[in-house]
């Protein structure tokens, strides 16, 4: 039988409560976000999961939450990420027999437990090496590992329900799937509604949107529901959001965001453009028309739009078929003046950031 949900409260409303989702290793943006937000020891603090996994920095910045759980009010609950780490050493069903024999050699010392082993000398690269390697980095990583042990996967209080991944109900938490609460993906395509407020991250709110790229948490009020994974480290234009509850029920969510990237500050305006496509994570395959050195003329096959595709972008499978990064021709609405966070930088011009939403912007900058 799988894992249940472990089900914790969350201390009810009378002081400022942040919120972060998929952090994934990127501990400077964490940092970044929580100064801007003004974090203080007044603070309640709820990590929503994923802290590790497609990134070097997962291990200091599991380190970094466990040091902030040690001097702040921190509630921290167990992404599917997270859970890679953990099924190394406690059996876990819904991980199938061959996944680590695939997971490390794709993601390297991207992946948590590579670092680890790196860290102190042991190899991970044969399964008859594990037994071995499981038990050093056992004694090595008992306080990480402990904490990790110790995570819940929902918080709930009358007012808001905190989940890595989803929940299809409110009631009988206690006998939800764990992993099913950690990873659900596409949560937001559910239909489901709430009576309380929902908050969730695991899937990036990119992925929601057809024709614009767009990172910023989406608030859905009529369904009480929060997306809040800005897609940092997974994404070239990934950020980390920390969304701020309101302080009464009939208050505003605010967030702040960062993303880390150089920033210039635009010259010239520029109107936003009318039809625009966003080529997404599972809905990215292409046919290439015409091969360029730094642009692909492509058809992307979904929409069936023609879009110019940065060469560097474009990925082939063993099957031959072509798909790419997440791509977009959309142009950006600039006035002078306005700051621009630089993702790339092309003869076309450069594809940048505007308050959590990436685009092109052709004109001059400084």
């Amino acid at each position: 039988m799988d894992e249940r949900a472990v089900v914790r409260p969350l201390e009810p409303a009378g002081r400022r409560v942040l919120v972060v989702s998929d952090i994934h290793g990127a501990l400077p943006l964490l940092k970044g976000a929580l100064r801007k937000a003004g974090f203080c020891r007044e603070d309640i603090l709820v990590v929503l999961g994923d802290m590790m996994e497609r990134s070097e920095g997962g291990l200091d910045t599991l380190r970094y939450v466990m040091e902030l759980s040690r001097t702040h009010t921190v509630h921290t609950l167990l992404g599917n990420c997270d859970n890679v780490t953990l099924g190394f050493f406690d059996p876990r069903e819904e991980l199938p027999d061959g996944f680590y024999q695939r997971w490390f050699p794709r993601f390297g010392r991207r992946c948590t437990l590579v670092k680890m082993a790196e860290l102190i000398g042991v190899s991970l690269d044969r399964p008859e090496d594990w037994p071995a390697a499981r038990a050093a980095l056992a004694r090595a990583f008992a306080p990480e590992l402990d904490f990790l042990r110790s995570l819940p996967h929902i918080l709930v209080n009358d007012q808001y329900l905190l989940v890595h991944g989803g929940v299809p109900r409110e009631d009988r938490l206690t006998e939800l799937s764990a992993y099913e609460v950690m990873k659900n993906d596409a949560f937001l395509d559910q239909g489901h509604s709430f009576r309380r407020w929902v908050i969730v991250g695991h899937w990036p709110v990119t992925l929601y949107n057809e024709k614009i790229p767009a990172a910023d948490p989406i608030v859905l009020p009529r369904r009480h529901i929060v997306s809040i994974d800005g897609a940092a480290t997974l994404k070239l234009d990934g950020q980390v959001n920390v969304l701020i509850l309101p302080e009464r029920p009939e208050g505003a969510f605010t967030w702040v965001r960062e993303d880390g990237l150089p920033t210039v500050t635009a010259l010239e305006p520029q109107a936003a453009s009318g039809e625009s496509v966003n080529i997404r994570y599972g809905r990215s395959d292409l046919e290439v028309l015409a091969r360029g050195a730094e642009f692909s003329r492509c058809r992307h096959l979904e929409s069936g739009r023609e879009v110019w595709i940065l060469t560097e972008f474009l990925r082939r499978r063993a099957d031959g078929s072509v798909w790419c990064e997440d791509s977009t021709d959309y142009c950006l609405p600039v006035s002078p003046g306005d700051a621009l966070s630089v993702v790339r930088e092309t003869s076309y011009g450069i594809l940048a950031k505007k308050n959590g939403v990436t685009g092109w912007y052709r004109g001059r900058y400084k």
